[in-house]
């Protein structure tokens, strides 16, 4: 006999339902079943089933004669403490599906296959819910513990396993019923998504995450990284990858490739692969890598990090957390500003994920622990010359080839017909290249190309150009050979390679290198790729390995052709700058008196942009090259051209840096007010951005005098608005007015509308400050008016949303939210997630006013949502201002005394005055609230006397709402 409770109650025999009887008699049977193999008493069993009447012992009695002749094998005895129902563990559906379960669990890690079917048989043995067509309250009530809750935790673990093993189909039909249950569960929606992307299905991905996100927001809970990240992925495509191709002919090293094998199925964090130069590290772990990618299904990505490169100095922590995050989807205007923030985001990132990291050429340990990953699930592997340390991953050493499978590499990459018979010559070879893999496929790739050389001639070649130095067994003796087989172009562009500041080139920088055409410089890069002494990293981009890049640096290159490098990156940023900030162009720096005959032209703002990030790691290496050449003018006109990028997409490190370095050049030139003036103002910028707001108006006011002398209006009316912005956060308004006006009058004179659009803006939002309400909206409807004439969408985004501002204070409520929702439109349209930010928290302070507090809240979540990796600590006080705001509407109190906190802190560390003043007000309105009147009484002094000191109209304000009140939260 077989009872199934698994679903609707249930008896088999032999393979045929048994008939159960009538609902009471089915109850006996459940409560019997409920407590199979223990004894329950006539009384107790009563109890439960007649629980609102009394029912007589011999009713009992008969029940359980009935069942008796029902139940067949299963026996049903009489007790001295009751009946007890004896059933074997594979005759009840509930203790069979607990054994299968943990079963699985047992083998699970050792034998994935048996786990599968083990739980693919518990779940087959669910037909609906617990005993669905039963009256709990009539078995126990609340006593009886279902195992539904079970069911959703097998479906997840066999969806995982099933993912794991590349079976999507099955996982996808047993999750969407669970999902469409109950679409909050983060988890089976996360694993659902999965196996839709598994199969391809992108749209129903999508929909599937939509769903959930909707379903949380109704719980006031937001997706989380795991989801967001898959939603993403549904997006955008395949998961991320920027692992390089497969070494061609990989042959060989099998226990170190096991080795890396068993950390990642052990769950290790890391393994540190070292060993000397040509010793074939990057080839092992890239080979490793591509071999491992079903394990970490959700990216695998490579970070080059220079730490032996000849001429390139060792990638920063916070430029490869960049690189990093870039490579997992984030946009660029969302990375951080600081490392701190970047480890934060890339470790938040990489949770819940299974991603495999490869961290190539470390400089050291130092350099590797920030971007080593925390999150169970993922790996990363270093290579590097030196050997990591006991926190850095499990150590495994790279030794030359046995001489075997050095061998067979070198047949692999020549051929074997012309090696019949000669193993000894090849022993020979592959002996004179030291058993290293780089020299190796160097040799191999010479032979190759000369087909009608035999191997003594190859031989003769090596032991011709023996080793440069004592300590070299005989590693570049194959790069000497090859090289000397070169055409005198191949090698002249070899030898300039070997002095390239940056990590790569591509074949246009490559021909200015050279000096020649575009299609000749692509046969010679093409050349030296065909003999492996250049790899291509991506279509038409060529990079060096460091050995032969010291190799080739033996001789330096001649200055003249790195400055001819130099002037194609001059030349052609200006040209990429001007294609993708087509509004910046009035304000660049000159370059005509550079030129460069292989200069491309960017079609469009999306091709000059796409220039620019592809180029980022090359410029900024140019930029430090110049500086340490004796070449000022490309040095500071390089940074200058970059500072909108880093401005956009918050690189302070490498904008800062840049134009530091290119101040410390330029300002050793007394007379060369061009260069400071371009420098000193973009400084400027970045410090106001990061919220140093001292510095950035020292900055800006040393500039000003520097464009007056130059008599240049656009630079002068430029740096006045760079005055006006900290001026006016440092809470000197009138000031700030008088510099914007000024500025306002200079871009009238030069005709430049979108300057004069961003005075008038600024000034809307002064005059807003001070109650000038009608001012302020002339102003801004003007300035919006401007902006869309011009096509300005950034700039109509953050005008908009000021005008959006100054209707609500007005009442104008509906005008309001339409300006908000344009507003966070065209921000979100450019990507400005600082202006989408602000606008979306906006819209719910209007929700807020209109009494609709739960949409309030759902806006600023979503603009909490936004603004997470958006550096900017004017709009963090902000969202905090206005959150405690409607907590504080809606009755949340301690919510609201902790963001006015969070704000108050935010402000005293920028030193926003106007921001501190709302922020004291916040706080103390809370406490009122509170009743904690004594601990209000500062902060309304506090805001009273910064309000009354920046002469805003809150000073009013406050002393009206304290004379309103009768505690001692009053005047005093």
């Amino acid at each position: 006999m077989e009872f199934r409770m698994l679903g609707p109650l249930e008896a088999w025999h032999d393979g045929v339902p048994v008939p159960l009887g009538d609902q009471q008699q089915r109850f006996v049977l459940v409560v019997l079943l409920l407590h199979a193999n223990k004894p329950v008493t006539p009384a107790r069993l009563a109890e439960i089933v007649w629980a609102d009447r009394e029912a007589k012992p011999t009713l009992v009695r008969s029940y359980i004669k009935r069942l008796r002749d029902v139940v067949g094998d299963a026996t049903i005895e009489t007790t001295p403490t009751g009946y007890l129902l004896r059933a074997g563990e594979d005759q009840l559906d509930t203790t069979r599906f607990a054994r299968l379960r943990a079963e699985a669990a047992d083998v699970r890690a050792d034998d994935p296959r048996r786990a599968i079917a083990l739980l693919r048989e518990a779940v087959g043995l669910w037909r609906g819910k617990f005993l669905e067509d039963i009256d709990i309250d009539r078995v126990g009530g609340a006593e009886v513990i279902s195992p539904d809750e079970s069911y959703p935790d097998v479906v997840g673990d066999l969806a995982e396993l099933e993912l794991e093993a590349g079976e999507h189909r099955p996982a996808r039909d047993r999750l969407r019923p669970l999902v469409q249950a109950d679409p909050a569960s983060q988890k089976h929606a996360e694993l659902l998504i999965r196996a839709l992307l598994a199969g391809g299905d992108r749209v129903a991905a999508l929909r599937v995450f939509h769903a959930t996100r909707d379903a949380l927001a109704a719980l006031r809970m937001a997706p989380g990284p795991v989801l967001r990240k898959l939603a993403a992925r549904a997006e955008q495509g395949d998961p991320p990858s920027s692992l390089p191709s497969r070494p061609g002919e990989f042959t060989g090293r099998t226990g170190e490739i096991g080795a890396i094998e068993a950390a990642a199925g052990a769950g290790r964090r890391a393994v540190w692969v070292s060993g000397a130069p040509g010793v074939g590290k990057t080839g092992l772990v890239v080979e490793a890598a591509h071999r491992l990618r079903g394990r970490f299904p959700d990216g695998q990505l490579l970070a080059r990090l220079n730490g032996f490169t000849p001429g390139v100095d060792p990638a920063d922590v916070g430029d490869a957390l960049s690189e990093l995050l870039l490579e997992l989807g984030v946009p660029a205007e969302q990375i951080p500003a600081t490392v701190g923030r970047k480890v934060t985001l890339y470790q938040a990132t990489l949770w819940g994920t299974r991603t495999l990291v490869v961290l190539d050429n470390a400089a050291s340990p130092e350099q590797i622990r920030p971007l080593l990953p925390e999150a169970e699930g993922c790996l990363a592997v270093i290579t590097s010359r030196r050997m990591g340390d006991a926190d850095t991953g499990e150590p495994l050493r790279l030794a030359p080839l046995p001489p075997e499978e050095a061998a067979e590499l070198f047949h692999a990459l020549a051929g074997p017909a012309r090696l019949r018979g000669r193993a000894a010559d090849v022993a020979a070879v592959v002996r004179r290249c030291g058993y290293l893999p780089m020299p190796i496929r160097v040799a191999a790739a010479l032979f190759r190309r000369h087909d009608r050389w035999p191997l003594e001639h190859l031989l003769r070649l090596l032991e011709e150009n023996g080793p440069w130095g004592a300590e070299d067994d005989g590693g570049t003796a194959a790069v000497r050979a090859s090289y000397h087989q070169l055409g005198e172009p191949q090698r002249a562009l070899f030898r300039l390679l070997g002095s390239l500041p940056g990590p790569d080139v591509d074949v246009t920088g490559g021909a200015a290198l050279a000096g020649c055409d575009v299609a000749e410089a692509r046969l010679l890069l093409d050349d030296l790729h065909e003999v492996s002494l250049l790899e291509e990293a991506a279509p038409e981009r060529y990079q060096m390995l460091d050995p032969l890049k010291e190799f080739a640096a033996v001789e330096p290159a001649p200055a003249h052709a790195l400055v001819r490098l130099l002037d194609y990156y001059l030349v052609t940023l200006a040209a990429a700058v001007c294609a993708a900030y087509p509004f910046d162009r009035a304000q660049l720096p000159s370059t005509t008196d550079r030129a460069c005959a292989v200069t491309p032209v960017f079609a469009d703002a999306e091709a000059g942009l796409r220039w620019i990030v592809a180029e980022r790691d090359n410029l900024v290496a140019a930029i430090r090259y110049a500086a340490g050449h004796a070449l000022p003018e490309h040095t500071w006109r390089l940074a200058v051209l970059l500072w909108r990028y880093f401005n956009t997409t918050n690189q302070f490190e490498d904008w800062i840096g840049t134009l530091e370095l290119a101040w410390r050049i330029v300002s050793a030139d007394a007379g060369n007010d061009y260069g400071q003036a371009h420098v000193l103002l973009r400084l400027a910028t970045a410090h106001d951005r990061r919220g140093q707001l001292a510095e950035a108006l020292e900055l800006a006011a040393q500039a000003l005098p520097k464009w007056r002398r130059l008599g240049d209006l656009r630079g002068e009316a430029a740096t006045l608005c760079a005055l006006a912005i900290p001026t006016m956060e440092l809470g000197r308004h009138e000031q700030a007015m008088a510099h914007l006006e000024a500025a306002l009058v200079k871009y009238e004179q030069t005709e430049d509308r979108r300057g004069e659009a961003h005075a008038l803006s600024m000034l809307g939002y002064l005059n807003e400050q001070h109650g000038h309400l009608e001012v302020a909206l002339r102003q801004h409807e003007s300035a919006a008016r401007m902006l869309r004439e011009i096509g300005h969408v950034q700039g109509l985004a953050h005008t908009v949303n000021n005008l959006g501002s100054v209707q609500e204070r007005l009442g104008l409520l509906t005008e309001a939210l339409a300006s908000y929702t344009e507003a966070h439109a065209h921000a979100a349209e450019v990507g400005d997630h600082c202006v989408e930010a602000y606008a979306l928290n906006n819209i719910a302070n209007v929700h807020r006013q209109r009494g609709r507090y739960a949409e309030a809240v759902r806006y600023h979540d979503k603009a909490r949502e936004v603004a997470a990796n958006v550096p900017d600590a004017d709009l963090r006080t902000q969202l905090y201002l206005d959150r405690g705001a409607t907590a504080l509407a809606r009755g949340a109190r301690q919510e609201a005394l902790t963001a006015g906190k969070s704000a108050l802190d935010l402000a005293d560390g920028s030193g926003n005055r106007a921001y501190r003043a709302r922020a004291h007000r916040g706080v103390a309105e809370t406490l009122h609230a509170m009743g904690d009147h004594e601990g209000a009484v500062t902060h309304w002094a506090a805001a009273e006397a910064e309000f009354a000191a920046l002469d805003l109209p809150e000073a009013g304000e406050v002393r009206e709402e304290r004379s309103a009140l009768g505690c001692a939260c009053g005047p005093r």
